[in-house]
C-alpha cells in the first residue's frame, strides 16, 4: 500500500445556488419546493510546493439534520451555513500538513464539541466537515491524476491513522479489495405527496417528466424503490396499498424500502404496521419484496429499544440516529442490521461503517450486517456523481436517487455548465425535454466516466455565476 500523500490545505471558498424544486417532496414534517445547494473549493498544497483545486457541493436541506419545529426552515439552512464556515475556520486554522483523512481526524472532535455548544446535533455539525473532506479528496486526486476508486483502493488519502475507531478493521486491505461496478440500480422515491396514478394529479406540470409513480415506471424502468410512510397507519395502508396497485403489475420482480422518516414513537408503531402489511391480501407482494425499514422511529428513542424482542420481522436501519462515528456500533447493540451511507454524513464514516460491515460479516460467516445507499435529493453535477461512485466502491448495489425527480436536471444552469457535464459523462447524463438530466435506463444508472481523474468528476460548475455562502446566525 502506497504511503498517503501529507498536504496543507490553503484556501476553502464556499458558494451556494437556488434549486427550484419541479414537484413538491414531502418527508417526514416537511413539504420542500426550494432548497439551497452549497459549494466548497479547496485549494490544498503538496509538500513539493504544487498545489491543487478540489470541489464538491450538497443540497442544505431543511428539517432533516434538525428537525426541530421551532425552527424556521430558513433556520435550517443557516444552521447548514454556519456549520460550513466553522469547518473551514477550522481547516485553514491548522496549516500544518497531514494526510486527507488527517486532516478531517484532527479536527473531528474540537468541532462537534464546538458545534455542540450552539445547540447543534452531531448530524448537523458534520455536515460541514463532510462537504469539506471531499473537496479536499477531489483535491488530492486530481494533483496526483488519479480516479476517487484508484485513491481510494491505495487508501492514499490514509484512512483509519489518528482515529481509533477504525483500529482492527484492516482499512488496507478492506480497500484494496472494493470492484466498483459499471452501473449501478437506481432506487425511485415515492414521497408522502407525490402522485401514484393521473387521478392524483391536481395540478400537472405538464413539463414532458414522470410526475405520477406509474410514468416514473415507464420512462425509468425502475425495479427499486423507496416508500415513504407517515406513522399514521390507516393512511399508510391506503397509501401502500395504491402503491402496490401499481407496481403489481410489473412483471419482473421488484424491491423496496420503507422509510419512516423518524415518524414513529417507538417500534411498536413499527410493529403494527408490518403486521398489517403482512395481514393485506392486497399487500402480500409489497410486502415481501421489503427488504428493509430505515429509521422508523425518532432520534431520540430509536436505541432506546432492542429491536431483536420487537417482532418486526424485517431489517432496520438507521439513518438520522447515524450522527458520530461510533453509533453504529450502538445500533447493533441493539437489533439494527444496518445504516445508511450518505455523502451528506461524511465518506470517511461510509468507508468505517462498510469496513465494519465486512468485518462483522466475515466473523459471522453471513451477511448479517449491510450498508444501503440514501439520497439527500443529490443534484445533477458534482453532488450526484460523488455520491455514486461512493457508494459504488463500497460494493452498494442500488441506491435511492430522487434529485433528478423532483427536480429538472440542470434546467437551471448555463448551457455551457450543462455541455461540459454531458460532455465529460455522456454516459451519466443525458440531454432530453431542453436540459441535461441523469440519465436511467432499465432502471440503471452508467458510471464508467466517473473513473477518470479526480473525485467523479470530469467537469466544474460554473463558480462565477454562484452567490458566496450567506452569513449565518
Amino acid at each position: 500500500m502506497a504511503e498517503a500523500p501529507l498536504l496543507s490545505v490553503r484556501e476553502i471558498e464556499l458558494f451556494e445556488r437556488p434549486v427550484l424544486l419541479r414537484l413538491p417532496f414531502r418527508f417526514g414534517v416537511v413539504t420542500l419546493t426550494q432548497c439551497p445547494q452549497a459549494f466548497a473549493r479547496a485549494r490544498i498544497e503538496f509538500a513539493d510546493g504544487r498545489s491543487s483545486w478540489g470541489a464538491a457541493a450538497e443540497m442544505m436541506a431543511p428539517k432533516w439534520f434538525d428537525k426541530n419545529l421551532a425552527l424556521s426552515n430558513e433556520d435550517n439552512v443557516d444552521q447548514l451555513r454556519d456549520v460550513l464556515r466553522m469547518a473551514r475556520a477550522a481547516y485553514l486554522a491548522d496549516a500544518s500538513a497531514a494526510s486527507a483523512f488527517g486532516h478531517f481526524a484532527r479536527h473531528y472532535d474540537a468541532h462537534l464539541q464546538a458545534a455542540a455548544a450552539k445547540g447543534y446535533n452531531p448530524l448537523l455539525a458534520n455536515y460541514g466537515p463532510a462537504l469539506l473532506d471531499r473537496a479536499v479528496l477531489d483535491a488530492l486526486c486530481r494533483g496526483l491524476g488519479l480516479s476517487f476508486y484508484t485513491a481510494m483502493q491505495r487508501n492514499l488519502a490514509g484512512i483509519g491513522n489518528a482515529r481509533a475507531e477504525f483500529d482492527g478493521l484492516d482499512i488496507d486491505g478492506f480497500l484494496a479489495g472494493l470492484r466498483p461496478a459499471a452501473s449501478i440500480e437506481a432506487r425511485h422515491t415515492v414521497g408522502m405527496v407525490d402522485a401514484i396514478t393521473q387521478d392524483d394529479l391536481a395540478a400537472p406540470v405538464d413539463d414532458g417528466l414522470p410526475e405520477t409513480l406509474e410514468q416514473v415506471v415507464q420512462r425509468y424502468g425502475h425495479r427499486y424503490f423507496k416508500l415513504k410512510v407517515g406513522g399514521r397507519l390507516p393512511a399508510d395502508i391506503e397509501r401502500l396499498g395504491a402503491i402496490a396497485a401499481v407496481l403489481d403489475r410489473l412483471p419482473q420482480p421488484y424491491f423496496a424500502s420503507l422509510d419512516g422518516n423518524e415518524q414513529y414513537a417507538d417500534a411498536a408503531g413499527v410493529a403494527e404496521l408490518l403486521a398489517r402489511m403482512r395481514e393485506t391480501p392486497a399487500l402480500r407482494r409489497l410486502n415481501d419484496s421489503i427488504l428493509f425499514v430505515e429509521q422508523p422511529i425518532s432520534r431520540q428513542h430509536a436505541l432506546d429499544v432492542d429491536l431483536r424482542t420487537a417482532g418486526l420481522g424485517k431489517p432496520v436501519i438507521i439513518d438520522e440516529s447515524d450522527g458520530e462515528l461510533d453509533t453504529f456500533l450502538r445500533a447493533r447493540e441493539r437489533g439494527y442490521a444496518g445504516v445508511s451511507s450518505k455523502t451528506c454524513k461524511g465518506l470517511y464514516k461510509s468507508v468505517l461503517n462498510a469496513a465494519r460491515c465486512a468485518s462483522w460479516n466475515g466473523q459471522a460467516g453471513q451477511a448479517a450486517c449491510f450498508m444501503s445507499g440514501e439520497d439527500l435529493t443529490t443534484q445533477a453535477g458534482l453532488s450526484v456523481q460523488q455520491d455514486l461512485a461512493l457508494v459504488n466502491l463500497l460494493g452498494i448495489t442500488h441506491v435511492e436517487r430522487n434529485g433528478h425527480h423532483y427536480v429538472n436536471g440542470m434546467a437551471a444552469q448555463s448551457a455551457a455548465e450543462q455541455q461540459a457535464f454531458l460532455q465529460a459523462h455522456p454516459d451519466v447524463y443525458e440531454r432530453s425535454q431542453g436540459a441535461v438530466r441523469l440519465a436511467i435506463r432499465a432502471g440503471r444508472i452508467a458510471l464508467g466516466s466517473l473513473a477518470g481523474p479526480g473525485f467523479a468528476s470530469g467537469a466544474m460548475p460554473d463558480f462565477a455565476q454562484m452567490t458566496p455562502l450567506r452569513h449565518a446566525l
